[in-house]
């Protein structure tokens, strides 16, 4: 008994990971996916479930901030039947690399973070001094 393998049209993944169809083209076109082709003029897009797993793979790459180059190379480095070291060296690699990317950052948005408290702190107090220069104004007319 022959058993099918398991195929998904485009619509049928853009659905399943929340894309757009031409979310789907463009990771095409970036060789992160590589459906066949049916139907008149290969029009029709057929994806594996190899093309599902890479999609997968592909938007968690995304999510942990790696690019697409990124995501691809090291995608297509499981591709490959050799020894996984040097695939979970790489991956390590880029990890440690975009961490450190990360923690800058964050460096980065903890100082604009207190700098904006500073300046709503300067704000409210300004506020404040103007708010009490109004009502002391205000009081002193209705006293006359």
């Amino acid at each position: 008994m022959a058993t099918t393998a398991a195929t998904y049209t485009i619509s049928d993944l853009a659905r399943e990971f929340d894309l757009t169809t031409r979310a789907m083209r463009f990771y095409e076109d970036m060789g992160l996916l590589q459906p066949q082709r049916e139907g008149t003029s290969g029009r029709n897009r057929v994806y594996t479930a190899r093309d599902r797993t890479r999609l997968k793979l592909t938007l968690r790459a995304k999510r942990l901030g790696l690019s697409l180059v990124e995501a691809k190379e090291i995608i297509d480095s499981y591709d490959t039947p050799r020894d996984t070291a040097p695939q979970m060296r790489k991956f390590l690699k880029v990890l440690a690399d975009h961490r450190i990317k990360l923690e800058a950052q964050m460096v980065d948005l903890q100082a604009n973070l207190a700098e904006i408290c500073t300046h709503e702190k300067e704000a409210r107090s300004l506020l404040d001094k103007s708010e009490k220069s109004e009502k002391s104004k205000k009081e002193t007319v209705k006293a006359k």
